[in-house]
């Protein structure tokens, strides 16, 4: 838990460290990132840092836990569309790369298997019960919610930064982007459209 900062000054300091430290992490990894670079980069010192942070891992843990934070608020999920949050997310993957690259420095040096964040279990407790409630007024699919979260998640991922295939950029023509929009829009929505027996009995 990091400790938050009692002036504005100190504020203006904070974040620059953040900002600093998720270019540092994304770039470097955990084991690859250097305090001496972070410092440098936000104008602060190694004192500062350590005072509202403690040391490097609990700083990565705050700008990792911000990074899922920003996913969130930024891009709601919207369990009748699923389609249309795929496509949002692609587009939140243009536009910060970087916090993808954090997710995949945490699967490659902390978590290989399981859930990426053990220490935030309850993340996605709200997107799964938005997704159980669709399953049940049969708008979407039978089947484990999870599941059906992680492969819309997979699918927005396609051309991020994670891909092994090709990672897209915000620098390609608009309709390149809206090629493959189109194409996420309707794989997911075909993916996640629920089958007769889903249907609710009338």
């Amino acid at each position: 838990m990091s400790a938050q900062p009692q002036t504005s000054r100190g504020a203006a300091t904070y974040q620059r460290i953040l900002d600093a430290a998720t270019e540092e992490f994304a770039q470097h990894g955990i084991a690859g990132a250097r305090i001496d670079r972070i410092v440098s980069a936000a104008r602060t010192n190694k004192a500062q840092l350590y005072a509202y942070f403690g040391d490097k891992e609990r700083l990565f843990d705050a700008i990792f836990l911000s990074s899922l934070e920003r996913i969130t608020n930024v891009v709601p999920i919207d369990a009748d569309d699923l389609a249309d949050w795929a496509v949002r997310l692609y587009d939140e993957y243009l536009r910060r790369p970087d916090l993808i690259r954090l997710a995949t420095w945490t699967r490659l040096e902390r978590r290989p298997a399981g859930h990426l964040v053990e220490t935030h279990e309850h993340y996605d407790d709200r997107k799964l019960a938005a997704i159980a409630e669709a399953q049940a007024a049969g708008r979407i699919r039978a089947g484990d919610p999870f599941d059906i979260l992680a492969m819309v998640i997979a699918m927005s991922m396609a051309w991020s930064p994670v891909s092994n295939v090709y990672a897209a950029s915000d620098q390609e023509p608009d309709d390149v982007h809206d090629k493959r929009r189109a194409l996420l829009h309707d794989c997911v929505r075909r993916a996640t459209a629920p089958a007769e027996q889903d249907r609710p009995r009338r």
